[in-house]
């Protein structure tokens, strides 16, 4: 296996992609004040194996557009949908984030957990807000710095892998300054680091590394995801998602 089937081996299995977590996904829903009897279209964009698209089509009345560039996730997702009753409101969609399947001012609310980096936080909200209808929503997560000076193995790894990261407040300049004006912000707990999405990868490593008969780039990629978990439990105070609502300014 190269190394992105190997990622979607060691991640299709899970609830989650990313931290996150179906109490945090309602938070937002409540901070954004989204209507739940009004029917809406949203469109969730990077969608995984769904775990957002899930509890927003169990608590609104919406059609939802997953989205994801991976159709092994997505065959996870219907199956989910199926088995809970929520298949008539999800459609999925295997497209890319620059190839993304929506007519201009078409939808109600964007929504992105853990998601958007893939494209990148500016370039994510300034392309996506034509798809949006003037005062519809963005809900999106991304990773920020929770402090002012996070240490220096810290910010070295992130800054490496992710030359994006920043503080909440740079990412709520970036989307005033992208024609949203911001409805709220709040950072997710440890809880959706650790019990959502770390420990169950955890879990998860042996039995990976004995699909893929231990070879070198197995062990390379469990390497990787045991440093990225030990900064985390080191150094969590210093940095964390943060979940970002934003409403499409009206024009004029």
């Amino acid at each position: 296996m190269n190394d992105m089937a190997l990622l979607v081996d060691l991640h299709k299995g899970a609830l989650r992609q990313g931290p996150g977590g179906d109490a945090q996904t309602e938070q937002a829903l409540q901070l954004a004040g989204v209507d739940r009897d009004q029917p809406l279209h949203i469109a969730d964009i990077g969608c995984g194996t769904g775990a957002s698209s899930l509890v927003l089509a169990r608590l609104l009345n919406a059609h939802i557009t997953a989205v994801d560039f991976l159709q092994d996730f997505l065959d996870v997702l219907q199956a989910r949908a199926r088995a809970q009753g929520l298949d008539d409101r999800i459609q999925s969609q295997c497209r890319t984030m620059d190839d993304l399947p929506f007519e201009e001012a078409s939808l109600d609310v964007i929504w992105s957990e853990g998601a958007i980096y893939n494209i990148g936080f500016e370039r994510g909200v300034r392309e996506w807000a034509r798809f949006l209808k003037p005062g519809g929503l963005l809900v999106v997560s991304e990773i920020s710095w929770l402090t002012a000076a996070p240490p220096d193995e810290l910010r070295g790894h992130w800054e490496k892998v992710y030359p994006e990261i920043d503080s909440p407040s740079a990412k709520l300049g970036l989307l005033e300054r992208n024609g949203y004006a911001p409805q709220g912000y709040f950072a997710l707990p440890d809880s959706c680091w650790l019990d959502n999405y770390y420990s169950p990868m955890e879990a998860g490593f042996g039995a990976f590394l004995e699909r893929n008969g231990n070879s070198e780039a197995a062990q390379a990629i469990v390497a990787a995801e045991r440093r990225e978990i030990a900064l985390y439990r080191r150094y969590r105070t210093h940095l964390g998602y943060g979940m970002y609502i934003a409403r499409k300014c009206h024009p004029g």
